[in-house]
């Protein structure tokens, strides 16, 4: 028995410390590993395949909107990058530069792309001519390099994989329509795949995205109170057009400057998968984003006829993701590793089951076991795994919900911050100077001005002045 504890045991308890929970949870779910280059991880194949799952949903829905492949080289020579002031200013920090080509050194220094949109504006400058060649709506699948200093598993890693899309249009309209159009998209892909509630909004000025007019964010509230900017897309306007020179000819035949889009979703939407929904027996993963759905583990797989009906269930369950289990470890064993890896559903059959033609299914979200007949094992399995994507999201969206704060005035606010984990929603001036104040004596930074605005107050919650804005405020990875 105490060998079968072994697993969960090494994992520290999430209430005594999130931070190393959180590093526990990764390194025994086997989901990536600490890689000799500082700074970059090794993601192993359940962290892949759990990569490829939102790479193949979010496609798709790329696709359904329009929008086509593509890809980028990954240097970008310092000429280039120089040409966007306010973009260049925002990544110099992070820049990784490429000085020698073999044992020459390079006539011009070559950057190792932290974005592309140098390059796809330097591409779009000789590929667009006309009106008819628009829109461009290009995406692509790559890795990106930004030499962070503190680096954490998926969170934050010095090279990290993600999409990337990259849009040009004929008018600001347009242009704005496809900003948010990809927002969307990426709210209903973690609500509906990853079980994972946000809040939409805009970011600040001192927030958005280095040469963007504007950027809007999809936020999302982990299990410690943090927040995750867990996607963004910006509407670059025609500044990037008009430092690039991307023109095109419009229909009265004259000379216009495109308007340009962004948008990006990377791997550290794993980091939320596990920060969301996981416990202190590991990663929680919902249905649709699971690599395998169902596992079924034979009890006392020695005896006659127990393993060749567990790969007959396989069969039969064929239109899930299903594995089994057939290892020699102790059943005890194999608990604690499915729900260590988060597989939401477990089968078990042994020589009395299968004597009362029934399997026993177990949630990995709540560990109910429910005893079911085999003759309805399809169904009941389809309907379990819809009701826990459903469960899990309910529980996130409470979760996120009785961790949403209000605070009038900047007492409340600063106590709130300080006592209550979570999103505090306070009235903004609008002014630079109160939101680096908040950030500095309270420790909060404002997560976006959401859509969906309420009036808490009519003056700044910092000031005292006019409010012009409701805020999410809140710390954040």
């Amino acid at each position: 028995m105490a060998k079968e504890k072994k697993m969960v045991e090494a994992i520290t308890s999430m209430d005594v410390d999130f931070a190393q929970w959180y590093t526990d949870v990764v390194k025994k779910a086997e989901l990536c590993d600490y890689a000799s280059v500082k700074g970059c991880m090794v993601i192993k194949p359940a962290g892949y395949a759990i990569w490829e799952n939102i790479q193949h949903e979010l496609d798709r829905r790329f696709k359904e909107v329009g929008v086509q492949n593509v890809c980028m080289p990954m240097f970008i020579p310092e000429g280039l990058l120089q040409k966007e002031k306010d973009h260049v200013e925002g990544f110099a920090p992070e820049v990784a530069w490429v000085t020698h080509g073999g044992l020459e050194p390079l006539q011009e220094r070559l950057c190792v792309r932290p974005t592309s949109e140098t390059l796809f504006c330097d591409f779009y400058a000789g590929d667009i001519h006309s009106y008819r060649d628009l829109p461009r709506v290009y995406n692509q699948w790559c890795s990106v390099v930004r030499w962070e200093k503190t680096t954490r598993p998926f969170l934050r890693s010095r090279e990290f994989l993600w999409q990337e899309g990259h849009t040009a249009h004929a008018t600001a309209r347009e242009a704005e329509e496809r900003t948010i159009q990809m927002l969307n998209v990426y709210a209903d892909f973690c609500e509906e795949v990853l079980a994972i509630p946000v809040i939409k909004g805009q970011k600040t000025d001192k927030e958005k995205f280095a040469g963007a007019e504007s950027t809007y964010t999809i936020e999302a509230l982990m299990h410690d109170g943090k927040a995750l900017q867990s996607g963004t897309s910006h509407n670059f306007g025609d500044g990037f057009a008009r430092a690039f020179e991307i023109q095109f000819a419009d229909k009265d035949n004259t000379l216009k400057y495109v308007h340009q889009t962004s948008w990006g979703l990377s791997t550290r939407i794993i980091g939320a998968l596990i920060m969301v929904h996981g416990d202190d027996n590991g990663l929680v993963l919902p249905p649709r984003i699971s690599p395998t759905q169902v596992i079924i583990i034979p009890i006392q797989q020695q005896k006659e006829g127990v393993l060749d009906k567990a790969w007959e269930l396989k069969e039969r369950l064929s239109a899930f993701s299903v594995k089994v289990d057939d290892s020699e470890k102790s059943p005890g064993w194999k608990f604690s590793e499915c729900e260590m890896r988060g597989i939401p559903l477990r089968v078990e059959i042994g020589p009395k089951d299968m004597e009362a033609n029934q399997a026993v299914l177990v949630r990995r979200d709540t560990h109910e076991k429910t005893m079911v007949s085999l003759e309805h094992l399809e169904e009941e399995v389809g309907r379990m795994l819809d009701v826990i994507q459903n469960d899990m999201l309910e529980r996130a969206k409470a979760h996120r919900d009785s961790h949403t704060y209000i605070a009038a005035d900047w007492d409340s606010f600063v106590k709130t911050v300080n006592e209550k984990p979570g999103f505090v929603k306070a009235m903004w001036c609008g002014d630079l100077t109160c939101e680096e104040k908040i950030k500095e004596e309270a420790g909060a930074t404002s997560r976006c001005m959401p859509f969906e605005q309420e009036e808490i107050a009519a003056t700044c919650v910092c000031c005292g002045k006019p409010a012009k804005k409701m805020v999410y405020w809140g710390k954040a990875y």
